[in-house]
Parts: C-alpha cells; structure tokens; sequence
C-alpha cells in the first residue's frame, strides 16, 4: 500500500527557544536561507508523499503563510526584475498539497495526531516532527518508506544515543532482523537512569497505521494532561508487529538551542553557493581561537 500523507505537528510553544520563539513560530526560525519547515516539507516532498497535514495552533499562521502564493510580493519582484527569486517562492508555494489542522489545546503530542484522524482517513501515513531535522544523501522518511513498504507494519526511526542520555529519549528494546532493523519488543517513554540495557532512541519520523487513533483516544492522559504518543506506540506494538530502523544520516534536533547552531553549520557546509567561503571562515575562526 502506498502512504500519500504525512502529517507534522507545528503546535508546540516553543518554550526551548524563548525569546526567540515569542512572536515567530519555532519552525519558522532559519537555517541558513530557508525556515526549519521548509527542510522538513523538502524531505516528505522528495520521498514521494503528496500531501501535507500540518497541525497548528494560534499564533502559527507564519508556516502556512510561507507555503502559499503571494500575490503582491510576486507582482513586487517581477516589476524589480527579480525572476530568480519569483521563482524560487513559486516553488515553494507548489511544492505539495498542505491542509492544516487546529490543535486547540496543548495536550501533547498524541493529541496533535489524533486531531487529524478526519483527514488523515483509514490509511497508514507518516509523522515528522517539525523540528528534527536529518542530514542524509537518501532522504530519511524514503529510507522508512521502503522498509514499511516491504513489511506493512509500522516503523519508528530511531538513533544509538549515549547510555547517559536515554532518558531523555523514548527508548526502543527489540531483536535485530538485519543491520539497522529491530522489531520493537518493549518501548519505554524516556527511562530512569539504569532502568534499560537499549541505547536505540526513537527521533521525530514515524510511519504508523490507522489502528493508532483508537489507541491515542484511549491513552490515559499523562503529567500535564497530555496524550503521549510513546504511550499509544506501545499499545500497538502488542496488536501488530512494529519496527525500528536506524536510519543513514545525521540528526539535528532544531528544537534545541545547540542542534539548531549544529545544524546551521551542517547545512552550510554542504550549501551550493556558500560552502566554500564559509569554511574557509570556520578554520579562520578556529585558528584564532
């Protein structure tokens, strides 16, 4: 079966990025020359997915906004002369079909999922979290892709983090099937310190089944009333074989002040124009440190 939607929650506050994040949507924040998002929706549009259920909340109208067409501002830059340019945001505002949904309440992140059970339909579709960014050569949801198309069953990516930081993930424990394949037998939604023997962290992409929305309605609120997606993960996991996949690429959590300036400099290096001069300015930098 071939998924065609894909679903990104974009409701968060952004509290990790205040001051920051008070007036501008997270996503929204640049890496280089383009927004958070804008990698993210390039990822899903790349992997061959055809449309786009963006779940927002008040105050994120700048997302939506940079992936429409805007009349004036097209008018503006031709009159300029400017045609590279009006290109280049034509693209964007075609690059794929975007609906959006209001997360009304922040209840977590299984609640954003569950708010898009309407369109999303009774079909399998994948989750990108708006902020974890993946730098590969094979986009990161692709490589999910074609391991869901041979199983049929839903797939979590996941990343080998230190012992010392599981708990700051939700952790996967699961018996290998190939190189970079488990199938999950236990997840634990951030774990005590010295409560796993698993270092295989779950990131922010997810190829999950419909079965999801009844098991997210069902899932008991936790701390702060929230719905947690792990929770539901897990509950699924026991009606139906699930999989983790390792993927081939470098995570950046853009969420975090620090991921953000890695990513940033990760992108750079790797920008068509830029590239060069601008490491040429990092060894500067570091020669004089």
């Amino acid at each position: 079966m071939q998924i065609k939607k894909a679903v990104i929650p974009v409701a968060g506050l952004g509290t990790r990025f205040l001051p920051a994040s008070k007036a501008i949507p997270k996503e929204m924040l640049t890496i280089v020359d383009r927004p958070t998002i804008q990698y993210i929706v390039e990822e899903v549009v790349a992997s061959g997915i055809e449309e786009i259920i963006l779940v927002t909340s008040a105050g994120k109208s700048a997302i939506e906004n940079h992936f429409d067409y805007d009349f004036e501002l097209d008018t503006i830059l031709k009159n300029k002369n400017k045609h590279d340019l009006c290109e280049e945001l034509c693209h964007i505002s075609s690059l794929i079909d975007i609906v959006s949904v209001r997360q009304k309440k922040p209840l977590g992140l299984g609640h954003a999922i569950l708010t898009t059970r309407s369109v999303v339909g009774d079909n399998p579709f994948v989750v990108l979290l708006g902020d974890d960014l993946v730098l590969s050569d094979t986009p990161c949801c692709q490589q999910m892709l074609e391991l869901f198309n041979e199983v049929q069953n839903p797939v979590v990516a996941i990343q080998q983090v230190p012992m010392d930081q599981t708990f700051q993930y939700g952790i996967i424990e699961g018996e290998p099937v190939r190189e970079r394949v488990y199938e999950v037998r236990r997840m634990v939604e951030k774990p005590a310190p010295g409560t796993v023997d698993s270092n295989l962290a779950i990131i922010g992409r997810y190829i999950l089944t419909p079965e999801i929305f009844d098991l997210l309605a069902n899932t008991t609120p936790g701390h702060g009333g929230e719905i947690q997606l792990t929770d539901a993960l897990a509950a699924l996991s026991r009606k139906r074989p699930m999989y983790a996949y390792e993927f081939e690429g470098t995570r950046f959590d853009a969420g975090d002040k620090l991921g953000y300036l890695k990513a940033i400099i990760a992108f750079a290096l790797r920008h068509p124009v830029l590239a060069d001069e601008f490491r040429k300015h990092i060894k500067e930098v570091a020669a004089g440190l």
